[in-house]
């Protein structure tokens, strides 16, 4: 009986009829089990070595940072400076959830969070100002994808826990196309502003009240670089700096900004828990999976199916990614796709440090296609539009990520330029 065929069927066959990813896996896995004749106790085998590895604590702890400084009051510091930099051009509060969004991603490490965070305060903000409301509601959408990108991201962790690489030098190439990213989402903003006539004051722009919004804001911009720098200096590791992190959330919302309430504190880990109970649900049925995957020589199978294609292998995996991520939520993807690709890229030379960054793109191009992209669903709750009408507003402000994903295709060498500097070249 042919075990990767029926897997996939019986995968493919039990999410279409609604079980939850995890459980599919896992279905999925126990009947390879079966068919190869491996005893079942390979599930809980692989479920302990999914959980071992000390850096999966940095997964809840960047998590759980990210609520304490979102509800301890620093995602509306970041506004009111994005405000301050850019909220007089035309288009400027459009530009500002950008703005804003680049900010916090670089301390929620989510997509979802980071649209929560920015769009709850800058989406109505932008319907007063006569904003189409599904084009104000798909800016906070594209713009939080940004927070899977720019460090600490969860699912460059994820990817760096599935593959071994390292979570610093990953940390470091998902910096300058995060920034290039939001630029060019900026410049997608600012051309559909002009057109339409949407915002902007017209004032000009003026130093000092962007510097005293960065004073009345300093313990918000000084987190990332707490965060960040704390690691690339060598001071403590990521999981250590996601101990910091909250650390440093819980201080700032109690003590500094004082906007943390029992409440809030009981929402943060309530959701915290929530998160990380389905990471670990689907890692641990996922992990199995894999291993089967790599048992049932299923990744020199799509080698060998790749051959033709082996100049543009990128390519043809870039669209399956997509196309996958409108149907499949962002870790699943990355886990179990993972498994089956990591071997073939490596195999060609790819450098998995791009691999990892490549991944991720894709990723945040499924948090903004239905229907299951999640950022679609966080925007449209704020913004009280459909899901149909944000996928509409959204399509201009994909432009930008397809882009970026055409850049790692064809000029992969700039991502690890940053890593390579201030790491040294991987051996």
């Amino acid at each position: 009986m042919n075990g990767p065929l029926v897997m996939a069927v019986i995968f493919v066959m039990t999410m279409l009829i609604g079980v939850p990813i995890p459980f599919a896996a896992g279905i999925a896995t126990v009947a390879g089990l079966l068919i190869a004749d491996i005893p079942l106790t390979l599930m809980a085998q692989a479920a302990w070595t999914a959980f071992e590895p000390f850096p999966l604590v940095t997964i809840p702890l960047f998590i759980l940072a990210g609520q304490l400084m979102e509800q301890g009051g620093m995602s509306e510091k970041l506004v009111n400076i994005a405000q301050k930099l850019v909220g007089s051009y035309k288009g400027g509060m459009g530009l500002v959830t950008v703005v804003a969004c680049m900010f916090f991603a670089a301390l929620s490490g989510s997509g979802p969070a980071t649209t929560a965070a920015i769009g709850s305060i800058t989406i109505p903000a932008m319907q007063q100002e006569g904003y189409r409301s599904r084009f104000a509601g798909a800016i906070a959408a594209a713009a939080g994808a940004l927070g899977s990108m720019i460090p600490p991201s969860n699912l460059l962790i994820i990817f760096a826990l599935v593959t071994d690489v390292s979570i610093p030098r990953l940390f470091l190439a998902g910096i300058v196309p995060g920034l290039l990213l939001g630029l060019m989402l900026m410049l997608v903003v600012f051309v559909i502003s002009m057109k339409n006539g949407y915002g902007g004051t017209g004032e000009r722009f003026q130093w000092r009240p962007l510097l005293e919004a960065l004073w009345d804001g300093k313990w918000a911009v000084f987190a990332p670089i707490l965060i960040l720098g704390g690691i690339y200096a060598g001071i403590f590791t990521p999981s250590e700096a996601a101990g910091v992190a909250v650390a440093y959330g819980l201080f700032v919302g109690l003590v500094i900004y004082r906007g943390l309430t029992w409440a809030k504190l009981f929402q943060a880990f309530k959701f915290t828990a929530i998160v990380i109970g389905t990471v670990l649900i689907i890692l641990g049925s996922t992990k199995a999976f894999g291993q089967l995957v790599t048992l049932f020589d299923i990744p020199d199978a799509v080698l060998n199916l790749f051959q033709g294609l082996i100049d543009s292998p990128w390519l043809v995996i870039g669209v399956f990614y997509i196309i996958v991520g409108m149907w499949l939520e962002s870790i699943p993807q990355i886990i179990i796709f993972t498994a089956v690709f990591f071997p073939l890229v490596t195999s060609l030379g790819i450098d998995p440090v791009v691999f990892g960054v490549f991944t991720v793109m894709t990723c945040e191009i499924g948090f903004l296609t239905p229907p299951i992209g999640v950022n679609l669903f966080v925007a449209s709750r704020i913004s009280n539009d459909t899901i149909e009408q944000i996928s509409i507003g959204v399509l201009p402000l994909l432009i930008p990520y397809v882009l970026m994903i055409l850049l790692l295709v064809f000029f992969s060498g700039w991502v690890t330029f940053l890593p390579d500097l201030v790491l040294g070249p991987m051996r």
